[in-house]
């Protein structure tokens, strides 16, 4: 595995959007992105979160994304993982951090709760 280096890439903002982008096309739900740039202890620039009602749309959503980013963007995640049982799949982005849940995790996690002093972004379904 390579080292860990933030700001590896040039294009965090437009990596964070095209994650939105793929969620959105897959009709994730209540797609939020938090903006941590501000916050010194953040380990990333941005978390981008959703949920999904079944197992199958979480593992959709997050290889929609993975594909997405590969193919339009020629950008490759750091790390991955939860796919095993799907129910929070995390990929990492290094400065764009993607948490897909099924909905009750996020729920009982609450990162957005974690991460209250980040500016929060709501991407509503249109």
């Amino acid at each position: 595995m390579t080292e860990r280096v933030r700001h590896e890439i040039e294009q965090t903002e437009d990596v964070m959007l095209k994650v939105v982008e793929a969620m959105r096309e897959l009709k994730a739900n209540d797609i939020v992105s938090l903006d941590l740039r501000e916050i010194h202890t953040a380990v990333t620039d941005y978390f981008v979160i959703c949920h999904a009602q079944s197992k199958t749309q979480v593992e959709a959503v997050a290889d929609k994304i993975i594909d997405k980013l590969r193919d339009e963007m020629h950008v490759k995640p750091y790390h991955s993982e939860g796919f095993e049982n799907a129910e929070w799949i995390l990929i990492d982005y290094i400065d764009v951090i993607v948490h897909v849940f099924l909905e009750p995790k996020r729920s009982f996690y609450d990162i957005e709760g974690l991460w209250a002093d980040a500016k929060c972004e709501r991407y509503d379904e249109d």
